[in-house]
């Protein structure tokens, strides 16, 4: 069973039930815990937790959050318990720590949510056109189109007319007009290089 589920964060000041916990004490419940002593981590949780919560408040400053990471520590100091070197430091230094190196991560992390998510927004964000311009534009256009083809010979403006506006192949183009395939062909190509030298494009 997982002894975090028996806890919730609640800041209730830095002592436990018998008063201020001496570095000598909170040593003792860290070595205890790390022989998976429930009632050792229960103790040790009463006597840090407020001061744990204090500092990952400070740097996560949500609530809600900090609630969490503060739960996330107090994991992390019952799984690795047994790593507690009193030659290099204090349990409390310790316990600090890990709670400032948590709470740090999830800053960053947000941090780098909020940047994914306004990355995303950017790139994906649609451009906005004014749409009276573009039905000009689109009608200027289909003006322009329509006058160049008028340009063109009968039978040049009815292969392409065939062609490019109603989608037929250049096959199908020349059995509706009774024509050779080469024959409709030619006429498709004529009709196209008229179009550009009227247009002023390439097609």
């Amino acid at each position: 069973m997982d002894p975090m589920s028996r806890f919730s964060v609640v800041p209730s000041g830095d002592e436990s039930p018998e008063g201020p916990a001496r570095p000598v004490q909170l040593e003792q419940l860290l070595r205890r815990a790390a022989t998976g002593d429930e009632t050792a981590f229960a103790d040790l949780y009463d006597a840090v937790s407020s001061r744990l919560l204090g500092l990952v408040r400070r740097v996560v400053r949500d609530p809600a959050q900090s609630e969490e990471v503060t739960q996330e520590v107090f994991l992390e100091i019952w799984r690795h318990s047994a790593r507690f070197d009193p030659s290099k430091g204090g349990a409390m230094s310790w316990m600090l720590t890990i709670a400032h190196r948590k709470a740090v991560d999830r800053v960053r992390s947000a941090e780098a949510a909020r940047h994914r998510d306004e990355g995303y927004g950017a790139s994906n964000q649609e451009v906005t056109h004014d749409s009276t311009a573009e039905t000009v534009v689109e009608r200027l256009d289909a003006e322009r189109v329509h006058r160049a083809l008028e340009t063109l010979t009968a039978v040049q403006r009815q292969a392409l007319e065939l062609a490019y506006l109603s989608g037929y192949t250049h096959t199908e183009v020349a059995t509706m007009l009774d024509l050779p395939l080469g024959t409709a062909k030619t006429r498709i190509r004529d009709g196209l290089i008229r179009l550009r030298d009227t247009l002023g494009v390439t097609l």
